[in-house]
Formats: structure tokens, C-alpha cells, sequence
């Protein structure tokens, strides 16, 4: 036999037995400048002992990275184009970082509520409220609380036809379930998932699927009796988002998520995705920084809310993150020193 062919069945055979053992050949491509670093690690990956080692050392460096939204589980029933779905790993480290688990998160603006979702289906507080004053969304959160399975078989018996969608949009709902029901329908069918006086239908849509592109009825059903399973975690209400600061204010193991739905310094999308979306943000900061408890605050970089915070003494980061277009784009998040 070649020497080539006998140095090669050998390889396979060391190969074989370390395939029994867990072990797995991977080629790995290395930038110049990381080189050194894996150098350090690379006897670490054959030794299972340091398994868990490692994965710390990979959230370390996955929080430090730019946020990738398509890479954050989805519980929300709505698309948004000003949803924070990107922000969710912040929160987590925020509120895993307290020496006590809040008594209280409140999401006072809670629009596609990912952030009161997350942290009641992970356990990160001991309740959740949420407040939404929009008409259309808090239509949504009512009903997959109370009537779950009637929205979730109008969705999955629901032919999504120009004609069929264009009636359920344009028609005049007597319940509020009927609504919860056209929100949905308006959220997945129109440009952007945009829910404002304005916005069209999609037309090509996604792979050219044209209002089909963004109807996924089972994820959807699935979505809302997950949701619903966490009613006895979570307090949603109809209301003002500032009635609920005010609430808990004075509550020392509350945690606040503030992201309005219409950032101060000009044009965003909460603009384009609600009708009620002018808050006084002077007014916001003034009693976030009253709170006794914890706030975190999200907006769309801008001089207006740099200023603001500013005069409010609140601590402001810049978190990089890829939007779904894969487009690196900062916000602020803001909390009390």
C-alpha cells in the first residue's frame, strides 16, 4: 500500500476514535488578529470540562456584538417596524443583574410587547404589567387574555384573498374581538405591518407572495396560546402608559421598559405605526427620574433625546444593532445613573 494511502488510514482511523469519544473535526477560519486568542482556547475545545467555560466566554462576546434581530426568538403576534425585538438580550442582562428579581416590570407603551413578554415567559420578574392606549393593539392584547381560541381560528380559517382582506380592513367592527381580529389582519397586510391612517396593502411581498407573505396562520395560533398560557404572569390594561409609571413609582423592586411610540426628535417608525403616537417627552423623562425603582429607556438617536437626558442626569449607551435588512444602525437605551 501507497504511503499516502497508509498514512490516510491511519488518520481516518484516529479520527474514528475520537468521533466515539465526542470529539469532531471542524475547519475553522481565522482573521490575523484573532489568531493568538484562539491559540489560547484551541486545546480547551477537545477537553468537555471546559464546556460550560466556554459558553460564557461566547455570551461575553455575543453581547458585546451587534444585536442580530433575526436571531432573537419571536413571541409577539405583531410585526413592527419599530419593534424591539433586538433589545431583548439587554434586558435580560439588565434584570439578571439586580440582586433581587423585580417585583414588578412595567411596560408602560407595551405596542408589540416583546420586552413584558420575554421577561414573563422566562421568569425574569415576579409579575408583569403592560399598558397600551392604542384602540387597534390593546384590542389584541384583550383578547388573546380572554378569547384566545376564537382569534386564533379566524386566523387559521382566514383565506387571505385581496378581496377577503380589503373587506375585513375596510369593515366597521362591533366587538372587540372583531377588531383584535382586522388588527391582525391589517398588521400582516399592509406595507411594513404598519398600523396608521395611510398604509397600503403589500404587493409583491416576500419571494413574491404578495399579502401572503407575512400570513403565517399555525405560527400565529401557536403564538397566541403561548401568550395566553402566561395570563396568571402577566396584568395588561387599557391605559395611559404615564398612569402606570405613576403607579409604581414609589416602588423600590419595580423595573420600568419605557420605548415610546414616537421618539422626540423627529420622524420614526411609531410615527408611521400608530395614530396615537405624540407623547411630551419632557414630561417622560421628568417622571422616569422620579421613579423609585429601576428604569430602562429606549429611543432613536437623536440631539433632542441626547439633550434630555442630559438635563435629567440619566446615563445614556449606544447599542449597535443589525436591523432585518442587515443594516448596522445605533439607538440609545437610557437609564438613572
Amino acid at each position: 500500500m501507497p504511503k499516502d494511502a497508509t498514512a490516510n488510514s491511519r488518520q481516518q482511523r484516529r479520527l474514528g476514535r475520537l468521533y466515539e469519544t465526542g470529539i469532531t473535526r471542524a475547519t475553522v477560519l481565522i482573521h490575523e488578529e484573532n489568531r493568538a486568542n484562539f491559540e489560547v482556547i484551541r486545546p480547551l475545545l477537545r477537553d468537555p470540562r471546559f464546556a460550560e467555560s466556554l459558553s460564557r466566554a461566547a455570551r461575553l462576546v455575543a453581547e458585546e456584538g451587534p444585536v442580530n434581530v433575526a436571531q432573537v426568538a419571536q413571541l409577539s403576534p405583531f410585526r413592527y417596524p419599530g419593534g424591539k425585538t433586538w433589545l431583548v438580550p439587554e434586558i435580560r442582562n439588565w434584570l439578571r443583574s439586580r440582586s433581587k428579581k423585580p417585583a414588578i416590570f412595567a411596560e408602560p407603551f407595551a405596542g408589540g410587547a416583546i420586552a413584558s413578554l420575554t421577561v414573563a415567559a422566562e421568569g425574569l420578574a415576579e409579575h408583569v404589567y403592560m399598558t397600551e392606549l392604542d384602540e387597534d393593539v390593546s384590542a389584541v392584547w384583550q383578547t388573546i387574555f380572554s378569547e384566545p381560541d376564537w382569534l386564533s381560528n379566524k386566523i387559521k380559517n382566514f383565506d387571505v384573498t385581496h378581496e377577503n382582506v380589503l373587506h375585513v380592513i375596510t369593515k366597521k367592527t362591533t366587538s372587540i374581538k372583531e377588531k383584535a381580529f382586522q388588527t391582525i389582519v391589517r398588521n400582516r397586510t399592509q406595507r411594513g405591518g404598519i398600523l396608521a391612517p395611510g398604509a397600503g396593502l403589500v404587493k409583491k411581498g416576500e419571494n413574491g407572495k404578495g399579502l401572503k407573505s407575512r400570513w403565517y396562520p399555525e405560527t400565529l395560533a401557536k403564538r397566541i396560546e403561548a401568550i395566553h398560557s402566561l395570563r396568571h404572569k402577566i396584568t395588561f390594561t387599557k391605559a395611559d402608559g404615564f398612569d402606570l409609571i405613576s403607579r409604581f413609582s414609589k416602588e423600590p423592586r419595580a423595573a420600568f421598559f419605557i420605548d415610546p411610540p414616537y421618539t422626540a426628535g423627529g420622524k420614526s417608525a411609531g410615527k408611521r405605526l400608530y395614530r396615537l403616537n405624540d407623547i411630551n417627552h419632557c414630561n417622560l423623562f421628568e417622571q422616569a427620574k422620579k421613579v423609585a425603582g429601576e428604569i430602562l429607556m429606549t429611543y432613536d438617536d437623536s440631539e433632542e433625546v441626547r439633550k434630555l437626558a442630559a438635563k435629567h442626569l440619566m446615563k445614556i449607551e449606544e447599542i449597535p444593532m443589525k436591523n432585518t435588512h442587515h443594516a448596522l444602525i445605533r439607538e440609545l437605551v437610557i437609564t438613572k445613573p
